[in-house]
């Protein structure tokens, strides 16, 4: 299961203790505890009632001032506490975000560690914004969250330029043998465009380095337009050789509840262009400033074999979920 959650959320549990923390220049502590329960129906795969924990993390923050207009700052988040598990021996055991990073109004922000890539956040909108998000596709790009060093300029006239480089070091030889030796730093280039209630974004993928299908780039268009209330979204990825990945998307807030629902279609490059979609409902309601609640449905179906993946062809899951966070 994958889990981000939602970016009005998170600044809505940590404004206050932000606040304070600044204060008295003492870090931020903020967490989450997420449960699911869930009915997966896939063909030839999960099949059954599920209780689970949904991705509950732990995190610290901390930025202060090195010199006028330049801010130090770090994160540490660590996730795997799998709260529905009394019996398991450990918790908190995987790194979700963690860097360290200098920024200014004048240079932008370079940071380096652990942390969603360029790519990601530029373009992946539909694969981060569900709760459980199980059967969601993510942007078939090879460059992991880890080892990256990133940089992000400051808005010219809404313009942003972001890139990013990991550092793999050696390829290993039992990996891509015929590449032993080499070095491997795949890159990510990204441009974000804002204006007014729209927003564009373009992104590429080197993909380079071990692991993959193939080390050809993929390259990502987004674009998002908001109308107070609603927002609608459409995505598209390709990769040569690989794929090519669609996705719509409209949420709509009124109150204290929010309501979203998604399309997306995901062809692959083959000799039959076999496909699969899926679609996504969600239907989430705020308790209180720290915790809500939410329900949703995911059907998808496609032909056998995308991917090389066999049970892709009929699935289904209804998830019911809490968070609270501070």
């Amino acid at each position: 299961m994958k889990k981000t959650l939602i970016a009005s959320a998170i600044a809505a549990a940590t404004f206050s203790g932000a606040v304070a923390a600044q204060e008295s220049n003492m870090p931020t502590v903020y967490g989450n505890i997420q449960y699911v329960v869930y009915h997966a129906d896939v063909k030839g795969g999960e099949n059954g009632l599920e209780h689970a924990d949904n991705g509950s993390t732990l995190g610290v923050k901390h930025d202060h001032e090195i010199a006028p207009g330049i801010t130090g700052f770090f994160k540490l988040e660590l996730e795997g506490l799998a709260a529905d598990d009394k019996d398991r021996e450990t918790g908190l055991e995987d790194v979700d975000e963690a860097y360290i990073g200098v920024k200014g109004d004048s240079f932008g922000q370079v940071w380096v560690g652990s942390d969603d890539s360029t790519y990601e956040s530029a373009i992946d909108k539909i694969a981060n914004f569900y709760e459980f998000a199980a059967y969601n596709f993510g942007g078939g790009y090879e460059t992991g969250e880890g080892d990256l060093v990133q940089y992000m300029t400051p808005s010219f006239g809404g313009l942003t330029l972001g890139a990013a480089v990991q550092i793999n070091g050696d390829l290993d030889d039992a990996t891509l043998p015929d590449k032993s030796g080499e070095k491997s730093y795949p890159y990510q280039l990204a441009a974000t465009y804002a204006v007014d209630n729209l927003e564009l974004a373009v992104a590429m993928d080197s993909n380079d380095g071990a692991g993959g299908p193939n080390n050809e780039n993929t390259y990502g268009v987004r674009a998002t337009f908001d109308m107070d209330a609603l927002s609608l979204t459409g995505q598209y990825q390709t990769r040569k050789d690989v794929g090519d990945r669609y996705g719509v998307h409209a949420v709509y807030a009124m109150g204290a509840n929010q309501f979203a629902a998604s399309y997306e279609l995901d062809v692959a490059d083959d000799a039959n262009d076999t496909e699969r979609d899926t679609l996504t409902l969600q239907a989430l309601h705020n308790l209180s400033d720290h915790m809500y609640v939410y329900v949703e449905g995911y059907l998808g179906n496609g032909d056998d074999g995308v991917y090389g993946v066999a049970n892709e062809s009929e699935r289904s899951a209804v998830a019911v979920g809490g968070v609270y966070y501070f």
